[in-house]
């Protein structure tokens, strides 16, 4: 079976670098400024800038683009969410809440410099 992949839209592929590498993910690939094909944790993430060229940015038929934003998001399993956020927070990572308990762990959901959420989730212990 071929390896998940999610493609999200971004302003500048240059300012979500460092957001994604502070998760763990690598570049494996950037044949292009306004694309980047990252990796990390059995999950490739591929980069686009809308409108910059390629075929996943390109205008729809009624000159629409890709945009950013919303509240479809991948998920990031980490071991310690209390130290993953003060890391977010001391890289000016901004929270759209600050950390909730659900039934199945805690979680806390952080905006890509683009807007794009990513939820941070730590599952319960033991």
């Amino acid at each position: 079976m071929p390896r998940p992949t999610v493609r999200y839209f971004v302003r500048d592929v240059d300012e979500a670098l460092p957001f994604y590498a502070l998760l763990g993910f690598e570049v494996e690939m950037r044949p292009a400024p306004p694309f980047a094909m990252l990796s990390g944790g059995g999950l490739r993430l591929l980069l686009n800038v809308p409108g910059g060229g390629g075929g996943a940015g390109q205008a729809m038929p009624d000159g629409s683009l890709p945009e950013p934003g919303g509240w479809n998001r991948i998920q990031v399993e980490v071991d310690d969410l209390d130290a993953t956020v003060e890391r977010m927070r001391a890289a000016g990572v901004p929270l759209r809440s600050g950390i909730i308990q659900g039934f199945g762990g805690r979680q806390v959901v952080a905006d890509d410099p683009s807007g794009n959420p990513v939820e941070l989730f730590e599952p319960p212990k033991g």
